[in-house]
């Protein structure tokens, strides 16, 4: 089809205008200047070309427009430009990037007037609220053609009331009359679907319509066109095409268009970006299935500086057949309601979200992260040190500098580049500053722009002056966190990419926010601290290292329960026992807290005074249950005198091992603990089969013990059920991840508790864990001398003789004379109230031990002998020689023993292994003094029991 519309920029009736439009360098200089821009603005392109174009600004262009020429994407938007005669006319920019071959940018601007007819230099056809119709591109006819009116011109009515020279004038008085006339003259398109009646604009309605006849006195209509023209709201009429028929002014103003630019055009094509095109297919939809839509849309319009909601509402248009002819789309400004609406999903967030732990760097976080969703563009939160400790906050002072520590921020730029305090770091609020005096009031503030308060505390750091600088920081708001009258903190709330400041609506959401979370915040500090007290209380309790062991190296890890509960009563020890050996302890009181810790602290007290007894591990185990019942009496419901309460509140469960270097025996019993496992020097690993036995506080059931001989290099692994008892996890599958995970046993304790851990926990612990492992030695010849001597007064002196030439071989020798003494008492007191057979063993460890056992299981008991007394000092004198005695009883009668520090050596410390001598000779090669009297031959064998040499007179024992 042949088109008779000339060429835009061509002159001459009913021909598109030129669109003024100039091209504008990544420098801001202008390269281009066209006809239509100087015809607005009145400058020669010898006077603007070559200069900057921001001195074409006559305001400020809008944050919205800078933002997007730096980050070189499309804007569109009002603005007001410099008339060369000085006066300002506002136009309609749309400023388009264009970007050549080397990757520079350059930018095509095109300016349509804004302004009315009566504006100079504003062309008619450019004019939004012409009062002429504006002729569409592929429209050929003229432009004053008008539908006939078939009645007489003196039978129309006549109406003889005064009336408005604008009602009385014949001209079209709007686009609205203009699209009317133009629906009505407009000649049929084959190509489309004929309508029963022209098709009519919106309150433009036949004259045939009964109960409409009032509308079509030329008066009304007028009225009804002036009435949709100046409505506030936005309303556009579109045709069947989804082509623009006509928009009253406030859709001009919010398209930023006017509508002679707009009409006989898609939406799509008015607008060719986003979310313009789903506009456009919403609309198509309407005409296509004659249903309404409703839509709602948060954005910047082209013509506003900053972005609203809308609510859009695209209705069909029908005839009177009901056909869809066209649709209507009326926009709504609903951002009050959705600022409104957004404050109480905030506000429901924040009550959702904050508080899910008890952590407070967490809890800070959280309300950090609900500011950022819906309030802020920038969140920081600052704590009293003290808070983040658990102790009672200090009060603020106005005369002393505040230092607080940033616990969280969060924005929503990747990597939060605004802040220029890191998370965890301190910083200080000088005295009367803004963010203190806000802390001294104990309120909320909204400082405006200008606040001189604001302005110093931002230029009192050079780093934060720069970065509100280089992010455009506009408004800000400070909300102490305070909870029941305690100051705990500040929280910063800053826009930079939201438009729009802080309004009173926005201080009171965030105090409200603030509010709750100071509340959680609060909570978690007394957690904090009573946690901290728990803690410090078990591990006060607990060893702080393990003790110097000839006999068996050990390593253990102990982790208290994680954040989300209180700690437990699990506990430990390694305790050396008479003889060289060791007893090694793992236990777990019922329930959390520090009475948890402290029922604790007082078994494993327990447990070490029944162990310096030396009881037999079912034998202590007894004692340690009849313990428990008795504080669960007095401590339980009964001794708060609800007798008729269970009782049960207390109660533990433990295993006990004794392991013997020298026997190479270990006698274990457990308390309804879980089972030791053993790794053997091959590497197998397995898990011991103990009784179980009842947890202790039950009572009234016995315990058994198991006893073992262990390799030397054996590794046993002792732990609580927190290790291998998870939710969601049965407690055999931990088992079998512990027993996978058990090492070789020559491998480095310390690595092989770590990765115990590492393999068998997953997620937050629930619960206290100790782990265990200690790997066993042996004592050879070269540390252990044992005589077995005949219940004869005539074998003291013997057994004093092999003692002394015992530590002469050792080099002792320096502790010859108080170890006769302690020989000589001992063997004195087994040949004369003991019974057979008798047997001193010397140990050399990290001490000096001397043992004496018979077959007598009557314990000595230490007195003091009065002046004419001729008995009762010999245990005093051991007593007082000795850095330790004490007896045991043993499964054939009982063992006294004493201990003495060995020579220049600290107690505790073994000699090196060069300093030690050498393997025991063969028995043929000792004399006959240092073997048991009943191995000699008879020759040698004395007949009193005496030893060769050894006196037979005086007395032997003075007990």
């Amino acid at each position: 089809m042949h088109s008779t519309s000339p060429p835009s920029g061509g002159s001459g009736e009913g021909r598109v205008p030129e669109e003024p439009s100039i091209v504008v360098d990544a420098g801001g200089t202008v390269l281009l200047w066209s006809a239509g821009a100087q015809r607005v603005l009145g400058h020669e392109p010898g006077d603007i070309v070559g200069r900057p174009a921001e001195g074409l600004l006559a305001a400020r262009l809008p944050d919205s427009a800078r933002r997007h020429v730096d980050e070189g994407r499309r804007w569109a938007g009002a603005a007001t430009l410099r008339h060369r005669d000085g006066r300002p006319v506002t136009v309609a920019l749309r400023a388009t990037p264009l970007t050549d071959a080397g990757g520079k940018t350059s930018w095509l601007v095109s300016m349509v007037p804004l302004g009315g007819p009566d504006e100079p230099d504003a062309p008619a056809a450019q004019a939004p609220y012409t009062r002429e119709p504006a002729t569409r591109p592929q429209d050929s006819r003229p432009q004053d053609s008008r539908p006939h009116d078939p009645r007489p011109q003196d039978s129309r009515p006549h109406d003889t009331r005064p009336r408005d020279s604008r009602l009385h004038d014949t001209r079209p008085r709007s686009a609205w009359e203009s699209a009317r006339r133009e629906a009505v003259t407009r000649p049929h398109d084959p190509r489309r679907t004929p309508p029963l009646n022209p098709r009519p604009a919106l309150g433009v309605l036949p004259d045939h319509v009964p109960d409409r006849e009032h509308r079509s006195a030329p008066g009304t209509r007028v009225l009804w066109d002036l009435a949709l023209e100046q409505l506030p709201m936005p309303v556009a009429i579109y045709d069947d095409d989804n082509r623009l028929v006509a928009a009253n002014a406030a859709m001009t103003g919010l398209m930023g268009r006017p509508e002679a630019v707009m009409r006989g055009r898609t939406l799509a094509e008015i607008e060719p970006s986003w979310p313009f095109d789903t506009y456009d297919a919403m609309q198509r939809q309407v005409l296509r299935t004659g249903r309404a839509v409703f839509h709602e849309e948060h954005s910047q319009a082209p013509g506003e500086s900053r972005e609203h909601a809308w609510a859009m509402f695209f209705s069909p248009l029908t005839d009177d057949t009901g056909r869809v002819v066209g649709l209507s789309a009326a926009v709504f400004d609903n951002t009050e309601q959705y600022w409104a609406r957004r404050r109480l999903a905030v506000l429901n967030d924040a009550g959702m979200r904050i508080g899910s732990t008890l952590d407070v760097p967490r809890t800070a976080e959280e309300l950090a992260e609900v500011a950022l969703s819906g309030l802020a563009d920038f969140v920081t939160v600052d704590l009293l040190e003290s808070v983040l400790v658990g102790d009672e906050p200090y009060p603020v002072r106005p005369d002393v500098p505040l230092v607080v520590r940033r616990v969280a921020h969060q924005s929503v730029l990747p990597g939060v580049p605004e802040a220029v305090i890191s998370v965890g770091h301190r910083t200080e609020y000088p005295v009367g500053t803004l963010p203190l005096r806000t802390l001294i009031a104990g309120r909320g503030i909204r400082p405006m722009a200008g606040d001189p308060g604001l302005w110093d505390w931002i230029l009192s750091s050079e780093a934060r002056a720069e970065s509100v600088a280089e992010h455009g920081a506009h408004t800000v708001m400070m909300v102490p966190v305070q909870a029941r009258g305690v100051t705990l903190g500040l929280v910063h709330f800053l826009r930079h990419r939201t438009a729009d400041a802080f309004t009173d609506d926005d201080l009171l959401l965030a105090e409200e926010i603030v509010a709750r979370a100071a509340v959680c915040l609060d909570n978690a500090r007394r957690y904090t601290g009573e946690r901290r007290t728990a803690l410090a209380l078990q591990r006060s309790l607990l060893p702080q290292r393990p003790p110097g062991l000839a006999a068996m190296e050990v390593a253990y890890r102990y982790l208290p329960a994680g954040l989300g509960a209180e700690v437990g009563g699990d506990w430990f020890d390694v305790i050396p026992l008479s003889g060289a050996r060791v007893a090694l302890v793992v236990g777990d009181v019922v329930g959390h807290g520090i009475h948890a810790s402290a029922t604790m602290g007082r078994l494993r007290t327990a447990v070490r005074t029944l162990a310096d007894v030396d009881l037999a591990p079912d034998e202590l185990l007894t004692q340690l249950d009849d313990l428990v019942l008795r504080l669960d009496r007095e401590e339980g419901p009964e001794g708060r005198g609800l007798a008729g309460d269970a009782t049960g509140e207390m109660g533990a469960t433990c295993l006990y091992a004794v392991y013997d270097p020298v026997t190479r025996r270990c006698t274990m019993a457990r308390a309804g603990h879980p089972p030791p496992a053993l790794v053997s020097p091959d590497g197998e690993a397995r898990f011991l089969d103990l009784p179980a036995g009842p947890p202790l506080g039950l009572g009234g059931l016995p315990f058994e013990s198991v006893e073992l001989e262990l390799e030397e290099g054996s590794l046993l692994a002792l732990y609580t059920d927190g290790l291998v008892e998870a939710a969601g996890r049965d407690i055999d599958n931990g088992l079998v991840l512990l027993r996978q995970a058990l090492p070789d046993p020559a491998a480095p304790l310390e690595e092989a508790c770590d990765r115990v851990l590492h393999t068998v926990l997953d997620g937050r612990r629930a619960d206290d864990i100790v782990l265990m492992l200690a790997r066993t030695g042996v004592f050879d010849g070269a540390q252990v001398r044992t005589w077995q001597l005949p219940r004869d007064p005539a074998a003291v002196s013997g057994a004093r003789k092999a003692a002394t030439d015992q530590l002469t071989e050792w080099g002792l020798t320096e502790a010859a004379f108080a170890t006769e003494l302690i020989v000589s008492e001992l063997v004195t007191n087994a040949v004369r109230y003991g019974s057979g057979p008798i047997v001193l063993r010397l140990i050399r460890d990290a001490a000096l031990i001397c043992e004496v056992s018979d077959g007598s299981s009557t314990a000595p008991h230490l007195r003091r002998a009065r002046v004419f007394d001729e008995g009762g000092r010999g245990l005093l004198l051991v007593a007082q020689i000795a850095e330790r005695w004490g007896s045991r009883q043993t499964p054939t009668g009982k063992t006294i023993w004493a201990e003495q520090p060995l020579p220049d050596t600290p107690l505790g410390e073994r000699p090196p292994d060069d300093e030690l001598p050498p393997t025991e000779p063969p028995p043929d090669e000792l004399p006959s003094a240092e073997r048991p009297s009943d191995e000699l031959p008879p020759a040698e064998r004395p007949s009193a029991g005496l030893p060769p040499g050894a006196s037979d007179g005086g007395p032997v024992a003075d007990d």
